[in-house]
């Protein structure tokens, strides 16, 4: 009877840590989008610049009178969840600490480093590479009779969803050296369900890309390429774990 309460108690604690880490990252998020709030003009003439140049005077239309003042909010919450990554990502982390052995903890550094560094690296790949492709493709497509005129609030909701969704992406190593040092997965599991992983990061890239094969290729060839980097975090520090784990029991008995 003891233990099911310990156990219910230990659930009970996790969903308040959980709690708290949402409520402290929904709090530095506001904070972040009230400091952005005062660049949202500036912020607003950056995400418009991939596709101005296929704009008639470079500009998106808006057909109601609060879509220009929603939209510098979406651009003004879209900067404050970039700006501050390190700080939900740390929330992560204390998050699933608590999962991990005490030498494992001491890669918490490292952790909010290389999750900071991969999803500000997804949000510029997809700004200065996949955009200007995807947009170069499908403005041009079918010829150049037609003119373009894209809402605000489109091309805001296609912008800040592609944004995100490559950010989150380029965690993939990370998220995997994690299940590998919480022994979920080994780099063994990981190789020989490569062809099944590419299948599927396929798929995904198809999904959350622009409709068109270039832009489907952008995504899918870092992905490809962090894979294959998983598999050697996975190795190195599933190894290490197990090393460590040897030591301590050695020394136990």
């Amino acid at each position: 009877m003891s233990e099911e309460v310990n156990q219910q108690q230990t659930l009970v604690e996790h969903l308040t840590d959980l709690r708290k880490s949402l409520l402290r990252s929904v709090i530095a998020v506001l904070i972040g989008f009230a400091g952005s709030w005062i660049f949202s003009e500036f912020l607003f003439d950056l995400i418009r610049q991939p596709i101005a140049p296929f704009l008639k005077e470079g500009g998106l239309v808006f057909t109601a009178p609060m879509d220009k003042f929603l939209a510098h909010i979406k651009v003004s919450l879209l900067a404050g969840i970039i700006v501050t990554c390190p700080f939900w990502i740390y929330q992560i982390w204390r998050f699933i600490a608590p999962g991990l052995y005490d030498n494992e903890k001491k890669y918490g550094v490292g952790f909010i480093f290389s999750g900071s560094f991969l999803f500000l690296t997804g949000v510029c790949f997809v700004y200065y590479i996949v955009f200007p492709m995807a947009f170069d493709f499908l403005m041009n497509f079918g010829g150049g009779t037609d003119s373009a005129m894209i809402t605000i609030g489109e091309y805001l909701s296609f912008f800040t969803t592609t944004t995100l969704v490559f950010g989150a992406a380029f965690e993939m190593p990370l998220i995997l050296t994690i299940l590998g040092m919480m022994g979920v997965i080994d780099h063994h599991f990981l190789a020989s369900k490569r062809r099944y992983a590419i299948v599927i990061l396929a798929a995904l890239s198809a999904f959350i890309t622009p409709p068109d094969v270039i832009s489907m290729f952008a995504m899918l060839i870092p992905l490809a390429l962090l894979y294959e980097l998983s598999i050697l975090l996975v190795k190195f520090f599933g190894t290490k774990n197990k090393e460590n784990s040897q030591e301590l029991t050695d020394f136990e008995s």
